[in-house]
């Protein structure tokens, strides 16, 4: 028994790669133009399919959404009782049947050349009904089905898929869409936490922020190190800018050297240290911190002033890791 689940599997996947292994030749001017038809869509790319179509569709419509094309999925019987309000003459409609002779296609299509919205087909049968009214049309015929009763979509529904990645993917690429527009539509997930934040967005702020003046002694600073709690304390001069910085590693050895808690900090801080800009990307200003192999760093805006201060237990608060 083991063996014929094992073959049956291998069997089909073997048969949906071979079928997908053609989709590449069949890239043509059709393709071409369906993406450029979408690109310069001034409104949504509406994405309709019945059954296993229409599974399909509802995924394509998310990764066109989420790649930088307004996008969403209607199904072809909705569209027929209310949902075409939806639709109007900026739109475009990307519709999928693999016989292209859904019933429902015989009041969709005049429907849509009325309010002149393009359609775009993705079917197996290059002269079906869709197939004519589409201004393009994008081949995912098999020559079977790896379904072994030759019913069930399998090669047909791989094949859409793949030639609807395919297509957004082209798309997305000449929107010139970045990591960062993906972020903006993702902002809850791990890459919007790390695309999306910025210094200022985690930092300590106010009464937070761990600071002397560059006239005050070690004392002051141990006790603001005390206050805090964040490894380090900014140490300033007149103009709000950054000298350097007193950690409990400097009051540490300038204590073991015999240094005195009512000297001046300036005198036993370290000068300079890494400071980190507020507009600074978060997940960068993460990986300074790690290079430099400290945990905590003031933040400085446009100026060079004193605005914050950051550690590495805020960056992984908010998700960046």
């Amino acid at each position: 028994m083991s063996n014929v689940l094992l073959n049956t599997g291998r069997q089909t996947l073997l048969l949906e790669l071979q079928e997908a292994s053609r989709l590449p030749d069949r890239l043509d001017e059709s393709f071409v133009r369906a993406a450029e038809t979408i690109i310069n869509c001034k409104g949504k790319l509406i994405v309709s399919g019945i059954g296993k179509s229409g599974h399909i569709g509802k995924k394509l419509a998310a990764t066109f959404a989420s790649t930088g094309t307004p996008a969403f999925f209607v199904h072809p019987a909705e569209a027929l009782h209310g949902d075409l309000g939806m639709i109007d003459s900026r739109d475009v409609m990307l519709f999928i049947s693999y016989s292209g002779s859904a019933k429902e296609l015989e009041l969709i299509i005049p429907r849509l050349e009325e309010r002149n919205v393009t359609l775009l087909a993705m079917t197996g049968k290059s002269q079906s009904p869709l197939a004519l009214a589409a201004a393009a049309v994008l081949d995912i015929s098999v020559g079977r089905e790896a379904c072994p009763m030759h019913l069930a979509p399998t090669s047909s529904t791989v094949n859409t898929l793949m030639l609807g990645d395919a297509l957004a993917m082209a798309v997305m690429q000449a929107r010139g869409f970045s990591e960062e527009d993906f972020a903006r539509s993702h902002p809850a997930g791990a890459l919007g936490a790390r695309l999306l934040n910025h210094v200022h967005h985690l930092m300590r702020k106010d009464e937070a922020v761990p600071q002397v003046h560059n006239s005050a002694s070690v004392m002051d600073a141990m006790l603001e190190l005390s206050r805090t709690g964040l490894g380090l304390v900014a140490v300033c001069n007149e103009n709000g800018g950054v000298d350097g910085v007193f950690t409990d590693g400097d009051l540490r050895r300038w204590l073991v050297k015999g240094g005195s808690l009512n000297d001046a900090v300036n005198t036993a801080m370290t000068r300079g240290g890494v400071t980190l800009q507020a507009q600074e990307r978060a997940i960068d200003a993460k990986e300074i911190l790690m290079r430099h192999k400290i945990s905590a760093a003031p933040v400085v805006d446009e100026q060079g002033r004193l605005c914050g201060a950051i550690n590495l237990q805020n960056f992984y608060q908010a998700g960046i890791l």
